[in-house]
C-alpha cells in the first residue's frame, strides 16, 4: 500500500529576507538563507548519528556559514526524551530527524504543525509532506544475508527471513524503536494472512512470526549495532538499514541484499511543540531541503535525496545501494502507514512486550 501522504504547498522564489530565506513574493527558496540572518544564535539538530549524521550535519554548514548561526548536534532522537521537554516547557531541540510515523502520531502534542510559508517544498515528491514534518532522506530497510552462511542457496524474499527450518541461522531485527509496521506486517503474510483488510489481531500474528525466529534473536539498538554485526559476521540475516548496509559491504562484510520488497522508508524532520526559536527551527528545515544539502547528504550516505533537482555523484558502491532508480522502485514494499497511525499506541504496546522478552 503506497503511502497517502498530505498535501504539498508548493512556491517559487527569487530574493531573500530575515528569519528564513524569501522571496520578494513572500515564498521561501529552498537552500538559500538571508545572509547573517540568525547571527548569534544558536539551534540544535537532533538525529541518529554515525554517517548519516555526519552527512547531515556537512550539509547544514552552508546554512551556518550563511545565517551566522551556530548548529549543535545531539541524538539519538528518543520520543520519551522529547516528551520529558515538551511537558517541562524546556525544549532544548530544534529540528529533529524521527522514524516514518513519529510526527504523524504526535503531530500537534509533540511537534508542531509546520509554516510552510517558512519552507519551500515545491522540490519534494509528491505526497511527501505532511503537516507537521518533510522528509530527510529516502531509503529502504533491506533484508541482508550472510554469502558464507547460505553459499549457492541464499534467501530471495523476507518468507525465508521468517523460515528458520529451512533457511536456519541467527536473525537480527530493527530494535531501535518504533514498532517495525512493516515486518510485522511481511511477519503476516509468511503466516499466510493478507494486509489488505488488517485488525489488531493481525499485529499478534506478525509478533508471533518474529517471536517464532528464536530466542537468540538479535534486537539492536543502533544502526552501528547492525552494522558491527554484518561486518563481524555474528549474524547470518539482519534486517538493515540501505545506508547501514552500503557500509558494511564497502567495509569487507560478506553480506548481499534482497531487494524484493524491500521496505520504503523515510526518515522525518519535525519542530517540536514549544521550541524557543520557530523561525529558525524553519529557516533549518529549508536549508536542508535545498539541492547542494540533499546532495550532500546523499553522496555520504547513498540514501536517496529527496529534492527532485539533485544529483548526488555516487561511487559504485553508494548507488547500488540508492533506492530513487524505476527498477528499485518495481520491486519495493509500502507499509500500511494509516492503519500504523491508528493504531500507534496498541501497535506501540505489543511491539515494547515483544522487546522485553514478554
Amino acid at each position: 500500500m503506497k503511502h497517502q501522504g498530505f498535501a504539498l504547498a508548493a512556491a517559487a522564489a527569487v530574493v531573500l529576507a530575515a528569519g528564513s530565506a524569501v522571496a520578494q513574493n513572500g515564498a521561501p527558496v529552498a537552500g538559500e538563507t538571508a545572509e547573517g540572518s540568525l547571527a548569534g544564535k544558536t539551534l540544535t539538530f537532533v538525529s541518529w548519528g554515525g554517517i548519516y549524521q555526519d552527512g547531515q550535519a556537512k550539509a547544514l554548514e552552508a546554512f551556518a556559514a550563511q545565517s551566522g548561526a551556530t548548529i549543535l548536534q545531539d541524538g539519538p532522537t528518543e520520543v520519551a526524551k522529547l516528551k520529558a521537554q515538551v511537558e517541562s516547557g524546556n525544549v532544548t531541540w530544534d529540528v529533529v530527524d524521527t522514524g516514518d510515523l513519529t510526527p504523524y502520531v504526535h503531530c500537534g502534542t509533540l511537534f508542531q504543525e509546520l509554516d510552510l510559508s517558512k519552507i519551500d517544498v515545491s522540490k519534494v515528491p509528491e505526497g511527501q509532506v505532511g503537516p507537521c514534518s518533510v522528509p530527510a532522506v529516502n531509503y529502504g530497510v533491506v533484508l541482508m544475508y550472510n554469502t558464507e552462511t547460505y553459499g549457492d542457496n541464499p534467501p530471495t524474499s523476507w518468507n525465508d527471513f521468517f523460515d528458520t527450518e529451512k533457511f536456519p541461522g541467527l536473525r537480527a531485527v530493527d530494535g531501535t524503536g518504533d514498532p517495525s509496521g512493516p515486518l510485522m506486517e511481511l511477519g503476516l503474510i509468511a503466516a499466510g494472512g493478507s494486509t489488505a483488510a488488517m485488525t489488531v489481531a493481525d499485529i499478534d500474528t506478525g509478533i508471533q512470526k518474529i517471536r517464532d525466529l528464536g530466542e537468540d534473536t538479535i534486537f539492536y539498538k543502533t544502526g552501528a549495532e547492525s552494522q558491527q554485526l554484518a561486518e563481524s559476521g555474528e549474524a547470518d540475516m539482519i534486517m538493515m538499514w540501505s545506508g547501514r548496509a552500503m557500509e558494511a559491504t564497502k567495509n569487507g562484510a560478506k553480506f548481499a541484499p534482497v531487494w524484493k520488497d524491500w521496505i520504503v522508508a523515510m526518515d522525518q524532520l519535525a519542530i517540536p511543540v514549544g521550541v524557543k526559536d520557530v523561525d529558525g527551527a524553519h529557516a533549518m528545515v529549508n536549508a536542508y531541503l535545498g539541492k547542494t544539502a540533499q546532495e550532500t547528504v546523499s553522496e555520504m550516505t547513498s540514501y536517496s535525496p529527496v529534492n527532485t533537482e539533485a544529483q548526488p555523484k555516487l561511487g559504485e558502491d553508494e548507488a547500488k545501494f540508492l533506492t530513487s532508480s524505476p527498477e528499485r522502485l518495481a520491486t519495493a514494499y509500502y507499509q500500511n502507514i494509516p492503519f500504523w497511525v491508528e493504531n500507534a499506541t496498541v501497535a506501540t504496546e505489543k511491539w515494547n512486550a515483544l522487546l522485553s522478552g514478554n
